[in-house]
């Protein structure tokens, strides 16, 4: 309209009219499922029956990927000499040559317990059950000496997905191994921050390290370690240097050869791995 004016200016009227400097949110999480409100109360309702059991209930999933190198940025701040900040480089740049940490996370909801495998391979189905395979053998058979069951919640995608058969042909020694019928419900598709090792587990890893330079696998587990809250979460972890090989095929023939009962409800997303020893009433949870 021809008038100059500077951006204080704008900046008042722009409050006036109600305005104000505001991030981003995460709130959009796409075309919702019409489903997923029932699979999240047939995971509630199933969970709650086992935990009242005093059977195992447990969440799992894989923490972001870390650079394992004491010159990238941490995001947060921690206490330091004033004017002696920790150095690191100026960019972030993907770089093959930098080693990255997976770290593969089980919450126990019952307990309030975690573990932690970091790996340094890949984020394979192997890999995650093998997680699973370590927490009980360090925390669960000792917690849970007359369990029978365990119920694993997980996300619908990655290395735990409702379609990698790895995971399922992983799921199905564990099994064989331990003895328990394993019950695996995952949440639906765009739904993975509702699970529940993000905001009992994964938040106060985050919090607990902000600030600090991952320098070694070392560190990472060692940060994990130390991770506590005022409600007594207690975390264990691990450094995980097995082989863990992409593009593994599992046949038709093997899948349909695995212990693998489907539940009624959304057979895709809710399934039983039993035991040799399990029959039929045991292992089903209907």
């Amino acid at each position: 309209m021809g008038h100059q004016i500077g951006e204080r200016s704008v900046a008042y009227l722009l409050h006036a009219m109600g305005y104000s400097l505001q991030a981003t949110a995460k709130m959009v999480e796409g075309v919702q499922h019409p489903d997923r409100n029932r699979q999240f109360d047939y995971i509630n309702a199933l969970a709650g029956r086992r935990l009242a059991e005093g059977q195992l209930v447990i969440s799992c999933d894989c923490k972001k990927k870390e650079l394992v190198n004491g010159a990238k940025a941490n995001s947060g701040r921690e206490w330091q000499p004033k004017g002696r900040p920790e150095r690191v480089d100026v960019h972030d740049f993907s770089d093959p040559e930098i080693p990255k940490a997976m770290p593969y996370g089980v919450y126990d909801l019952g307990g309030n317990e975690g573990w932690m495998s970091v790996g340094d391979d890949h984020d394979t189905g192997a890999f995650a059950v093998n997680a699973i395979r370590r927490w009980w053998q360090t925390m669960g058979r000792d917690r849970y000496p007359e369990a029978t069951t365990l119920m694993v919640t997980a996300d619908a995608g990655g290395s735990n997905s409702y379609r990698n058969r790895l995971w399922k042909k992983e799921l199905a020694a564990l099994a064989a191994e331990t003895g328990l019928a394993i019950t695996v419900c995952h949440y639906p598709p765009g739904t993975s921050k509702w699970n529940k090792v993000e905001h009992r587990m994964f938040s106060f890893i985050t919090k607990n390290w902000r600030g600090k330079p991952l320098t070694s696998y070392q560190v990472i587990v060692e940060l994990v370690a130390a991770t506590t809250t005022e409600t007594g979460l207690r975390i264990l972890a691990e450094y995980d240097q097995g082989y863990y090989p992409t593009g593994v095929e599992v046949t038709d023939t093997e899948l349909a050869a695995l212990p693998l009962r489907r539940h009624d409800w959304h057979p895709d997303w809710n399934y039983d791995l039993t035991p040799p020893s399990a029959n039929s009433s045991r292992a089903h949870p209907n």
